[in-house]
């Protein structure tokens, strides 16, 4: 992991977009019979680089979506985008998934899996190349991809910390 400082966001100064990942059924097996309960996976973004991610769970499912929304606003990243893709390759790991990402030419178009599609338009990527590895866990699949986006440095911050002006980084 690198050194990367992440700006912690307030929710309520933004217009956030709410992306539902997974909802999962559990079943209690009790002497009175069975009790259910419903987990949602929700992630939350602004589409123009703010993203977050929450867990929610309830006896209900609107409520366990509105759980996790609620614990996703509390989780919101700032996240360095060049245009409408990412800043650079990158690979990252969360429990056993895997991703890889990198920049796609305008137009390319969001090509990724259903967890990890769902983070990238809630931050606001359009074009991006992205492979998940390992483990298809929602859970974990999206955690890694917000790892990894958490990760990406933009150019001004590469200069920054180099040293350098804008152009050297460029340049060479």
């Amino acid at each position: 992991m690198s050194n990367v400082v992440v700006n912690k966001m307030k929710a309520g100064d933004l217009e956030l977009k709410e992306k539902v990942v997974s909802i999962n059924r559990v079943v209690k097996t009790t002497k009175g019979g069975r009790a259910f309960s419903f987990s949602a996976l929700v992630v939350v973004g602004n589409g123009a680089g703010v993203v977050g991610h929450g867990l929610g769970k309830a006896k209900e499912v609107q409520e366990a979506i509105t759980k996790g929304i609620e614990d996703a606003k509390k989780n919101l990243y700032r996240i360095p985008l060049n245009g409408e893709t990412i800043p650079h390759e990158m690979e990252a790991k969360f429990g056993g998934a895997r991703v890889f990402m990198k920049p796609a030419a305008p137009g390319s178009g969001v090509i990724a899996g259903g967890a990890m599609r769902a983070v990238f338009e809630s931050v606001g990527v359009h074009d991006v190349l992205a492979k998940s590895k390992g483990s298809s866990n929602p859970h974990n699949l999206v955690k890694a991809t917000v790892h990894a986006l958490m990760e990406m440095r933009d150019a001004y911050q590469v200069a920054g910390v180099r040293g350098v002006k804008m152009e050297t980084v460029f340049n060479g």
